[in-house]
């Protein structure tokens, strides 16, 4: 929840040099080592000596080290000690003074790489393959942090009489046997046993061999092979493929389309293929959309809102030095109305949140004058008019980001902050509110933490932990799967990716440095919705407004039907801008998607693959206004969104609140 148009380009400002100040004698800087190279989550000492034109060292220099962005990911000392926290690449920059002179400033990179190989994984499950049958393999390697590399992956077939395997991972099944396959970098490795039958096949189909569907809906095919007994041949791990190549399709042979036509589906096994055909439809979900109601914020920028249980009430933080939050009388959508607004010794009121009978509100405090931010408490016996009745900031006076207020018996209500200091949840009892306490507090392994615990969601009794450069991270706070309890919440699963490879195209527009981490994310049937938060380093050189910088970034659907291995399944990237806060309703995911504004989606049925690319996209409203914060005028900045009843309660971090609903249709068959 960065989400403020100042955040999006973090750079450290070096002071600069009064006019009058003569030249500095120092005409270079030179940095050791020359190229500065670590791995992730370790350290590395760096040292700088300032030279003049002769290549002498400066007497009386004074040497200091300052981040140069990369907030997230790395720390540097003034003395050079440098911490990384995260694969990728950070700018560093030392500034050299001599007293009364200029100061000269270099600014370098240093390579955040991973530890070396500590496991590898083989990304197919082979079983069964029979004489003749080739199949390709992959795997990866990966250091003790999680962190992907980049190694060449050796092979070894423990009877290539059987199995053989050459050294991109290509299989071939040569005789009838057993054998081993042990993919291997450095000292790590994983095996995968392969057996080889005969092939006695007589008979071999896909089912089902016809099908209609819709863009976007996800078809499972098997393979029915059967011998010369008529017997079934079960293991079989078929090579599958389709044409044409607009959809995708895996190795268990879950098949999803994007556009409209005839598909034809193959599976090889062996010697032996079979075909099924696919007729796909539009998915046809798109529909208008009509705004309710408008309510402009101009003194701040907006910042979260939240809707009251009664449905009649709402609450808009601020930023950009917002020090209240606003209470908001939505009785008639078509003409919201502030009723009253909270002051608090902050420049950012960030999350806003009720608890589930309406009776309390917590709301979170960032840049307070007095660096005491933590949260505030407030009672709601008029919903309209919020009464502060206590605060919290032991321990998050850096600065709390996010607040999660969850109830679960025995334990009661708590609410779960996020920590700005030191990047930990903590645990806050307020079963009595008006006398908060912490019960309860975790945090991700290395030095840094992922950099950044950026939102928490919970539900039945397992938190869903935004942890920036570790991804996802799952945890029992209460559902006992891993004996958890607010008390003493227990790791249940992680999922981290690798931001550095998939935003590389942000860090070749905008510079290395740039803002990049899992940002939220939303529990739903047996998915996770991830998103990320992606902002380049810089902007377009010479460009002014909203021509002058763009946010970036993906939403993920994890599969966590195996709540211990989740596993991405689908995704989503607007065309142009990012994703931010999003909110799920039966069937559909809406979302506040930065530049890209307000977006409605269908998330119904099994999701795989691109759903954008699917048609899944129901509803896109620009949220811009001439009537906005002087931040962004006429630009849209989308935060997020709550929805109950059909209606969409939709904030613009520039424009304020959007009160929108999507329009219904007559009903038309979704088959031919």
């Amino acid at each position: 929840m960065l989400a403020s148009a100042l955040l999006a380009f973090v750079l450290v400002q070096v002071p600069q040099a009064p006019a009058q100040l003569p030249p500095s004698p120092i005409a270079r800087v030179v940095v050791t080592p020359t190229e500065p190279r670590v791995d992730a989550q370790d350290t590395l000492r760096l040292s700088a000596v300032a030279q003049d034109a002769q290549g002498n060292p400066v007497p009386g220099a004074v040497i200091r080290f300052v981040s140069a962005g990369g907030r997230f990911e790395s720390l540097v000392a003034e003395d050079g000690l440098f911490t990384s926290g995260a694969t990728g690449t950070v700018p560093v920059s030392v500034v050299a003074t001599v007293p009364g002179t200029r100061p000269v400033v270099h600014t370098f990179e240093v390579a955040m790489v991973p530890a070396p190989a500590a496991r590898v994984e083989i990304l197919r499950s082979v079983d069964t393959l029979l004489v003749g049958q080739r199949m390709p393999l992959q795997a990866r390697s990966l250091s003790r942090h999680g962190d992907v590399r980049i190694d060449r992956i050796a092979w070894l077939s423990s009877a290539p009489g059987v199995v053989a395997i050459d050294v991109e991972g290509n299989m071939a099944a040569l005789s009838p046997g057993r054998a081993t396959i042990t993919a291997s970098a450095g000292a790590a490795s994983e095996a995968l046993n392969v057996t080889v039958l005969p092939d006695a096949l007589v008979s071999f189909s896909v089912l089902p061999e016809t099908t209609n569907a819709r863009t976007g809906d996800v078809i499972r095919f098997r393979v029915d092979a059967r011998d010369t007994a008529g017997r079934a041949v079960s293991g079989l791990t078929p090579v599958w493929s389709f044409t044409p190549g607009n959809g995708m399709i895996d190795e268990d042979g879950r098949f999803v389309g994007y556009e409209r036509g005839q598909y034809t589906v193959v599976a090889h096994v062996g010697s032996h293929s079979a075909t099924a055909i696919i007729q796909l439809v539009p998915r046809d979900v798109r529909r208008p959309a009509e705004v309710l109601g408008r309510l402009p914020r101009t003194a701040f920028t907006t910042e979260e809102v939240w809707l009251h249980p009664n449905g009649l009430n709402l609450y808009l933080g601020t930023g950009r030095g917002g020090d209240r939050m606003y209470a908001v009388d939505v009785s008639d959508p078509t003409a919201p109305v502030v009723t009253d607004s909270l002051l608090a010794n902050t420049r950012r009121v960030n999350d806003v949140m009720t608890t589930p009978d309406g009776r309390f509100l917590v709301h979170t405090r960032e840049s307070a004058a007095d660096r005491r931010n933590g949260i505030v408490i407030a009672e709601l016996s008029d919903p309209a008019h919020p009464r502060v009745i206590a605060e919290f900031t032991e321990g998050v006076t850096a600065g709390v980001h996010s607040a999660f207020i969850y109830q679960r018996e025995p334990y009661g209500t708590h609410v779960y902050l996020t920590n700005n200091g030191t990047g930990a949840m903590h645990v806050v009892d307020i079963n009595d509110p008006y006398n908060p306490h912490e019960v309860g507090r975790w945090r991700a392994p290395g030095p840094m933490a992922g950099g950044s615990l950026h939102d928490i969601d919970i539900e039945d009794g397992l938190a869903y932990l935004s942890n920036w450069n570790e991804g996802l991270i799952i945890l029992d706070v209460g559902n006992g799967i891993e004996g958890g309890s607010p008390m003493n919440p227990q790791l249940v699963s992680q999922y981290k990716y690798d931001l550095a490879d998939l935003y590389r195209q942000v860090e070749a527009t905008g510079g290395s440095g740039y803002i990049r981490g899992t940002h939220t994310a939303w529990r739903h049937r047996d998915y996770v919705f991830i998103a990320d938060e992606v902002f380049p380093a810089v902007g377009v050189q010479g460009a002014r407004d909203a021509a002058s910088g763009r946010a970036y970034g993906r939403l993920q659907v994890l599969d966590v039907s195996d709540i211990h291995q989740p596993r991405s399944v689908a995704w989503y990237e607007p065309e142009y801008g990012g994703v931010h806060n999003v909110w799920v309703e039966g069937d559909t995911l809406y979302m506040g998607a930065y530049n890209a504004g307000f977006r409605t989606f269908d998330v119904s049925g099994e999701l795989m693959g691109d759903l954008r690319a699917q048609q899944r996209e129901m509803v896109h409203v620009n949220i811009a206004d001439m009537q906005a914060h002087q931040s962004g005028q006429n630009t849209a900045n989308t935060w997020g969104v709550v929805v109950r009843d059909g209606i969409a309660y939709v904030n613009d971090i520039h424009s304020g609140l959007w009160i929108v609903r999507m329009q219904l249709r007559p009903e038309r068959p979704l088959l031919p």
